[in-house]
């Protein structure tokens, strides 16, 4: 990213801000004109029925979108005060700087070890490699279960586990903001505990934005709630129906769409 050293979640109030954004596949409006204003240091979670456009949206915040053949994005994300998706932005920088952690975990065919090490690395980290590994692996909640076995596979590992190496890789990198695209859906009660309490430890030190169909893990883990639906013309583009403080929206939301699929009446 062109002056990436100058830019920085400080020099914006905000960790994103989009404004107007459209995400099309070929022809297909996917997503429509989202204004959103996310809160640096908390957790944001993006609900709302299936087809709706909440991973679209949660992957349009990296520029991971380009990675899908005829997906373009119109508008602006705007990530410490600069559009991400100016032509002379880098957007693998953008990926070091927003990181992205999958609905399925996927270690890589590597030893514990090099799944974290091997971002840093190719990120250009210069210190202790094996301390910088161990912190991440710590923040990620891992260290104590693999500590003594960091020359295995991080496929040995449960699939909670899994998840959380992935988070460890994830972080080793130093990004900002942590995107987490249905984390825990793949795994079982005690699993999911472990990554919701893990997040909010992250979200001291990150932005956390996660997409969840559980709308008790919504309640239970995030500060602000964007509610996503499809919209009511007939088109079927995803829109922002309703945004604010997650408290607020689960006991007072301000449109009765929002209530209805909160309680479970649609979607």
């Amino acid at each position: 990213m062109q002056n990436s050293s100058k830019i920085s979640p400080a020099e914006s109030e905000y960790a994103i801000e989009t404004q107007d954004l459209s995400v099309y596949y070929n022809e297909f409006q996917a997503v429509r004109d989202v204004n959103l204003k996310i809160e640096s240091r908390r957790i944001t979670a993006i609900i709302g029925p299936s087809g709706c456009g909440k991973t679209t949206v949660l992957r349009s915040f990296n520029r991971m979108n380009e990675l899908v053949p005829y997906a373009h994005a119109k508008g602006k994300v705007l990530f410490g005060g600069r559009n991400i998706y100016e032509p002379d932005v880098d957007p693998v920088e953008v990926r070091s700087r927003i990181g992205m952690v999958f609905q399925k975990p996927n270690p890589f065919p590597k030893s514990i070890y090099e799944n974290v090490a091997w971002g840093a690395r190719i990120n250009g980290f210069k210190g202790d490699m094996r301390e910088h590994v161990k912190q991440s692996l710590k923040s990620a909640a891992l260290w104590d279960e693999v500590h003594d076995k960091l020359d295995e596979s991080g496929l040995s590992l449960s699939g909670g586990q899994q998840q959380r190496l992935c988070i460890a890789r994830a972080i080793a990198v130093k990004p900002d903001i942590v995107l987490m695209d249905e984390p825990c859906s793949s795994l079982d009660p005690i699993a999911t505990l472990r990554i919701e309490e893990l997040m909010r430890d992250l979200a001291k030190e990150y932005t956390i934005i996660i997409v969840t169909h559980n709308m008790q893990q919504a309640a239970r883990v995030s500060d602000f709630t964007a509610f996503f639906s499809l919209s009511e013309d007939g088109k079927r583009a995803g829109v922002l129906m309703e945004y604010g403080e997650t408290k607020t929206m689960f006991t007072r939301p301000q449109r009765k769409i929002t209530e209805e699929y909160i309680t479970g009446r649609f979607g």
